[in-house]
């Protein structure tokens, strides 16, 4: 419960952040806000990104990621920086950040489960399109890798443990498909 409480709290700081950033006169385009719809295609995860160009080249992102359906639940969190070879907010880019995830996940009610956190930094790579003057298509892919600490249960019910550890890993984590409000 803590732990979705901190995911609620920084998803509304993340809203709040944004809507103060909007009412500053932003004429160069600094700010855009995006949703991943890859995400809900496969999982229905409810996602955001807010993204702050503060160079011509830069930009700065932060994301939420929460994922409460399915067999394997999780919330993201991540913070990074975006690198435009051309201009922010258009054509190719490539990005690293660092990202936390808690997840739970159970194959069945009477399968074996397991939970945990999984802690790292990513790198990814894509292409923006600019479909008119405030929206853009966003395409790219993405890994990350990192360390992840973990409990499993014999089923998600009896709560049972049969093991318990952590590990380093490497996995693909971004799909993109993403529509992006640039203010």
């Amino acid at each position: 419960m803590k732990n979705l409480l901190l995911s609620l709290f920084c998803f509304v700081m993340q809203l709040a952040l944004a809507g103060c950033l909007t009412s500053i006169d932003a004429g160069a385009q600094e700010l855009s806000i995006s949703t991943n719809v890859a995400d809900y295609a496969s999982s229905g995860a409810a996602n955001i990104e807010a993204s702050y160009g503060f160079a011509r080249h830069w930009t700065l992102t932060s994301a939420v990621r929460y994922d409460p359906l399915g067999s394997d639940r999780q919330r993201s969190l991540s913070l990074g920086g975006r690198y435009w070879p051309w201009h922010i907010y258009s054509g190719w880019w490539l990005s690293g950040k660092m990202q936390y995830q808690e997840f739970r996940s159970a194959v069945s009610a009477d399968g074996p489960a397991s939970e945990g956190d999984r802690y790292g930094a990513g790198l990814a790579g894509g292409y923006a399109r600019m479909l008119s003057k405030h929206l853009n298509v966003d395409l790219g892919i993405g890994l990350w890798g990192g360390y992840v600490t973990y409990t499993t249960y014999a089923c998600p019910v009896c709560g049972r443990i049969t093991g318990s550890g952590g590990r380093g890993f490497v996995l693909p984590n971004d799909i993109i498909l993403a529509l992006s409000y640039i203010f």
